[in-house]
């Protein structure tokens, strides 16, 4: 049984290693964001509840949320574990999240916490640069990540940008909310005992031979 949930901050590398865990284990990678879109495309009234609360850029009520992850977390394909992305996003979800796995059966499993520090964080964040034509991702603040050539595509000579979003007073707030919602979720799952940090400075594959290792750890 593999269920695993990644805690990170932003820019710390998070949805690269979910993707990493899925495809080494093969369990499905359970996102709420994708659990809600495929219901607001259904044509009953809880997919159009979903669908015009998406529209109009409010939030689903958690009560539906929490039904929803829990008849998810049933179904065939998690029976062997699965990773889940998005949720829970403060503690009063972290607290439903363990009700609901109780109720259906399942264990907490592993919960990593992905820790990194501000100042390597700005730097990701600031440095990030995008192709606007094969999308690969660049750094340059990192000479491991850097283009060959500045403002060019080391793939496909596309144009490297900035994201808007992609500087300081914007990670800044992200950052900020981050430790508000999401310390508590970590000093509770702390005084579980199931919560376990691995270093986020390392190399994506290092971080990634960290992850694995808790995770077989926790099978024997």
């Amino acid at each position: 049984m593999k269920n695993i949930m990644l805690i990170a901050p932003p820019a710390a590398g998070k949805g690269t290693q979910a993707e990493m865990v899925v495809k080494k284990y093969g369990i499905p990678h359970i996102s709420v964001g994708d659990i809600l879109r495929e219901i607001s495309k259904e044509d009953s009234e809880l997919g159009n509840y979903v669908l015009e609360t998406m529209t109009s850029g409010k939030l689903v009520k958690d009560e539906i949320t929490y039904q929803l992850i829990e008849n998810r977390l049933q179904q065939e394909d998690c029976k062997n574990g699965f990773i889940i992305d998005g949720f829970p996003r403060n503690i009063e979800q972290a607290l439903k999240y363990d009700e609901i796995l109780q109720k259906i059966n399942q264990p907490i499993g592993n919960v990593i916490l992905i820790d990194v520090d501000p100042k390597t964080l700005e730097k990701r964040i600031t440095g990030r640069r995008i192709c606007e034509d094969c999308h690969a991702i660049f750094n340059i603040n990192d000479k491991n990540q850097a283009p060959q050539v500045e403002s060019f595509c080391d793939y496909c000579g596309g144009h490297l940008y900035q994201r808007s979003d992609d500087n300081i007073e914007a990670f800044q707030n992200r950052y900020q909310t981050y430790l508000e919602k999401t310390a508590p979720i970590i000093k509770h799952y702390e005084d579980m005992g199931v919560l376990v940090s691995v270093d986020g400075t390392q190399s994506m594959e290092e971080v990634f031979q960290d992850i694995v290792h808790i995770i077989q750890g926790s099978e024997k």
